[in-house]
């Protein structure tokens, strides 16, 4: 029989670092990446533009199941629109938290996440990469560090893009998403049983990519 194209799962909660080690990775090994955040985000950017309200579960839902998504190099695309740095906002960021909680709007994209995996490999990125999409991925990674250094890391990221950033709100909106995460009915944000944790306070991003990559 042939062997199932490996995956590579990297989970933890927001602003952790996951993203960037997850492509760092990807590209180590030639693989391929999802970035399953980025489809929350464009949940979030298309039921906005709809004029739906993110809290209206079965309208987001729909909004999901009609979406053109294309991902080329660093570029997203939806519905044909280079939606790239509209999903990347800070308030996209609070909007894909709020349409991961919906159980309906996670089962549409499940399936969507699972048609990524393409030979040679993939490297996947979210929060139920390792227990719900893929949980057979030969490596699943937890991958945290406090809140405190999150929200620190996000502070800074948004200054050198030189956007307005306030820690303290940072520091609200991550402990917020957090509980959002950890305690939604559908794929809680929780480390798979056979799970390694990488704690990541005192490690750089090219320390934590060669843990990782350590492990494989």
């Amino acid at each position: 029989m042939n062997k199932p194209v490996p995956v590579i799962a990297i989970d933890g909660p927001s602003a952790s670092g996951k993203g960037t080690v997850a492509q760092r990775v990807a590209t180590k090994l030639g693989f391929h990446y999802l970035d399953s955040g980025a489809l929350y985000r464009i949940v979030a950017l298309a039921s906005q533009q709809a004029g739906i309200v993110w809290t209206d579960a079965e309208a987001v839902a729909q909004c999901a199941k009609n979406l053109r998504i294309r991902f080329d190099e660093e570029q997203v695309w939806l519905n044909d629109a280079d939606v790239t740095n509209d999903i990347r906002s800070e308030a996209m960021g609070k909007g894909a938290s709020q349409v991961a909680v919906h159980p309906a709007v996670r089962k549409v994209l499940t399936s969507l996440q699972q048609n990524m995996r393409r030979a040679p490999g993939l490297v996947a990125d979210g929060r139920d990469m390792g227990t719900i999409i893929f949980p057979d991925a030969v490596l699943k990674i937890f991958l945290t560090a406090s809140t405190e250094v999150r929200a620190q890391r996000r502070y800074q990221q948004l200054l050198a893009k030189q956007q307005t950033a306030d820690y303290q709100a940072i520091l609200q909106d991550l402990l917020e998403r957090d509980a959002r995460d950890k305690n939604r009915a559908s794929a809680p944000l929780v480390m798979a049983e056979d799970g390694i944790l990488l704690e990541t306070d005192h490690l750089s991003i090219v320390e934590a990519v060669n843990q990782v990559l350590e492990n494989y």
